[in-house]
């Protein structure tokens, strides 16, 4: 998979991720797709783990689910490392 589509990838994963999982994360689309590309490497490489194959094509069904997965899990790690902080907007 080439650069970009990884990038597409995380961005679609993060945006997936995000309507998931209930409460409001914020961070725009930087934020997203940050979380979506962190989260297609940790699901990549749980899945090599735990069952010998990581991200595969683009259009494979078992990429888009390992993506969002691991963006699922950073997501959830993020929340907790945080506490469900948010800035006070003046």
């Amino acid at each position: 998979m080439g650069f970009l589509a990884f990038l597409l990838l995380g961005l679609i994963a993060g945006a997936v991720a995000k309507l998931l999982l209930p409460g409001r994360q914020g961070g725009g689309w930087i934020g997203t797709l940050v979380v979506g590309v962190a989260g297609a490497l940790l699901g990549g490489w749980l899945g090599g783990l735990l069952f010998g194959g990581g991200l595969g094509t683009f259009f494979e069904l078992r990429t888009w689910l390992v993506a969002i997965g691991g963006a699922l899990i950073v997501l959830v790690v993020w929340g907790l490392l945080t506490g469900g902080r948010r800035r006070a907007r003046p």
